[in-house]
This record gives C-alpha cells, sequence and structure tokens, in this order.
C-alpha cells in the first residue's frame, strides 16, 4: 500500500459510520435527521391567545338577566310555598274539628277547666290577671299538643320555609348556566363575577355567602352562612313555629280564660248549698246541679262551637297571611332576603311586592 492509500484508509476510519454508506443510506439518514428537526419546530408551544375582554355593556346585559333569573326563581319558590301553606292549613283545620273543638267544648273539659282556674287563682293570690294568662297558656299548650304538633309530622312551616329556599337556588342555578354561552362570557370570568355578588349577609360580620357560594355548595346546608341564616328564621320569636302565640289564637284563649273565670265565681251557690245540707245529702245534690249543668251545656254547646269555629277561621286567615308575607320569618324568608341581596347589588333595591290572598275557608261542620 502506498503512502497516498494508506492516508487515505485512515481517513476513512475516523469517519462516521453513516457518511461511509451507499448514496441510498446516506439520503435515507439526511431525510430522517431533517424529519425530527421539522417535528420539533412543530411541537413548540404556540403562543397563547389574549385573554377575551368583556365590555362594560356586556356586563350590564349579563347583569340584567341574573336578575331576571333570580325574579323567576322567585316566582317559583312562591308558588311552592303558597300550595305547601294550603295544605298545611288545611289539615290544621281537619285536625281543629276533629279533635280540638270537641275536647274544647264539652262538658267535662270545661269542668276540668273550671277548677284549674279555682287552682290558679289560689296560687295568684286571687289577681284575675294572673290567672287569665296562666289558663291561656295552659289551652294554647293543649292546642299545640292536639293540633300543631301532629300536623308537623306530616308538614312544618319551617320546613316548607327551607324547602322553599333551597327552591330558589335550584332554580337560579338552572338559569345562571346558559348566560356566559348567551354571551360569549369565558367561564372563569363569570365565575368570578358571581364570586362578587352577596346572596347572605348576615351579622355580626362574617356570617356571609357570594353568589358563587351559594350555587355550588353541596350540600347546601353546610354552608355556615346558609346554615346560620336558616337558624335565625326558624328560632326568631315570632317565627312559624310560634304562631300559637300571635294575636289570633292569643285572643281566643284570654276570652275562654275570662269567661271560665266568670263562671266559677258564679258558680260558688252550688258549694255552698252542698255544705249546708252536710255531708250525707252533700255528694247527691253536687251530682244533682252535676247532671242540670251538663244538660245545660249540651244545650248550649252548638253556640259555643260556632262561636270558637268562626273566631278560629278570622285567626286562621290572618296567621296564613302573616307566615306568608312576613320578610323575616315566613316561610319565604329564606327566598327574600337571598333574592333581596342578589338582586339590590344589582342595581335593583326591592324585589317584587309579593302580593297574597288566602283561599275562602269555612271550616266543614261535624259530619261534612
Amino acid at each position: 500500500m502506498t503512502a497516498a492509500e494508506g492516508a487515505a484508509a485512515y481517513r476513512t476510519a475516523q469517519m462516521p459510520g453513516w457518511l461511509t454508506g451507499t448514496p441510498g443510506s446516506l439520503t435515507f439518514t439526511l431525510l430522517v435527521i431533517l424529519l425530527v428537526t421539522v417535528g420539533g419546530c412543530a411541537s413548540t408551544r404556540a403562543p397563547e391567545a389574549p385573554p377575551v375582554v368583556v365590555s362594560q355593556s356586556t356586563w350590564r346585559q349579563v347583569d340584567r338577566d341574573i336578575t331576571a333569573a333570580s325574579l323567576a326563581a322567585t316566582s317559583q319558590a312562591r308558588r311552592y310555598a303558597q300550595d305547601s301553606m294550603e295544605r298545611w292549613m288545611d289539615l290544621v283545620y281537619k285536625r281543629t274539628e276533629s279533635e280540638f273543638i270537641p275536647w274544647f267544648s264539652s262538658f267535662w273539659t270545661r269542668k276540668w277547666l273550671s277548677m284549674k282556674v279555682g287552682w290558679y287563682r289560689l296560687s295568684s293570690d286571687g289577681e284575675r290577671e294572673k290567672t287569665v294568662n296562666r289558663l291561656a297558656a295552659y289551652l294554647q299548650e293543649e292546642y299545640d299538643e292536639q293540633v300543631l304538633e301532629p300536623v308537623s309530622r306530616q308538614l312544618d312551616p319551617d320546613d316548607i320555609m327551607e324547602q322553599a329556599t333551597r327552591m330558589y337556588v335550584q332554580q337560579l342555578d338552572e338559569r345562571l348556566q346558559v348566560i356566559p354561552q348567551r354571551f360569549g362570557v369565558p367561564g372563569d370570568q363569570f365565575a368570578q363575577h358571581l364570586q362578587k355578588i352577596p346572596a347572605i349577609e348576615l351579622p355580626p360580620p362574617g356570617q356571609s355567602a357570594s353568589l358563587f357560594q351559594v350555587i355550588k355548595a353541596a350540600p347546601l346546608e353546610e354552608l355556615p352562612a346558609y346554615a346560620s341564616l336558616m337558624d335565625r328564621i326558624r328560632n326568631a320569636p315570632s317565627g312559624a313555629g310560634a304562631w300559637t302565640t300571635d294575636d289570633g289564637l292569643s285572643t281566643i284563649t284570654h276570652q275562654t280564660s275570662e269567661q271560665l273565670e266568670s263562671e266559677l265565681a258564679t258558680s260558688g251557690a252550688a258549694s255552698a248549698v252542698t255544705s249546708f245540707m252536710g255531708r250525707v245529702a252533700g255528694p247527691v245534690l253536687s251530682l244533682g246541679f252535676t247532671g242540670i249543668s251538663a244538660m245545660l251545656n249540651e244545650e248550649g254547646r252548638p253556640d259555643r262551637e260556632a262561636t270558637l269555629r268562626k273566631s278560629l277561621n278570622q285567626a286562621f286567615d290572618e296567621e296564613w297571611l302573616e307566615l306568608m308575607r312576613n320578610p323575616e320569618t315566613g316561610v319565604m324568608a329564606g327566598v327574600i332576603h337571598l333574592s333581596g341581596q342578589v338582586e339590590g347589588s344589582l342595581g335593583r333595591a326591592d324585589t317584587l311586592p309579593i302580593q297574597f290572598e288566602p283561599l275562602p275557608r269555612v271550616m266543614p261542620l261535624p259530619g261534612q
């Protein structure tokens, strides 16, 4: 081998293997390198698109739709509350007619109440007002045990209030979901917008929740601000759970207490005659007075029941309206608080006036 041939062989040995191959294999290798290079360029992340800028006019349209959604949800919740309260009041009417009125107007109940009046008079040193108030409280307890507690096991105004509030939140959430697409608002921006809208504001500071928090809470009852709102409405002194102490039924029980107290004052004649006749004739005469009183009581019983029924009808209608209309303690109290916060923050100072009229009610007579 000549010196020139040796030098050429040495250079060839030092070259990479892919350069010493055939022309076809060299072309293939170059093509692979080119594809890898182009692929690497193609996989480079494209520049991010600029964020969507939502105009102020669009946000105003969004807010108008949120307000409209709140009004529609309020209407749905109000319809549920009204229908449920109609059913509740029907149950109260029927239970009052079948249980309380017969008990209240019976001869033996009135005798028992007269005995309680006597005991109350002794323990209150004869003060009439204290006696009347204690008997009125006893009658209200009886009404609660005989009528309201059994009815509440089927349907209760506090439960109606909570269900109406949940229905408002559910209906509002469904209507809010279509708004971003309608106006081309990105979902994250819409969520941030809902975070700025208050839904619950209670004292002290910190008992609050945004509209976004309310509609996303699952379950709703675990949201602290919502739980505080429900607790506040339930435990209000004049709330649905305390309606027997309101003016309607309270007036009836006080009138009845005064009447029974007067009856006891005039019934002293029988005791005096009994004491005069002695131990043997006294009990016999007492039984005679009892029998005569029972007959007289039965003769006057229909009138007493009619009077009580009329008074209760009026009290029931007044109470029904109070439970529907009261924005602080009624069955719409939760809805009114939420909708008032939402709509007020969006430029609507007050929700639409809520108008309710009770259906004509006539307590059924026995046998009907």
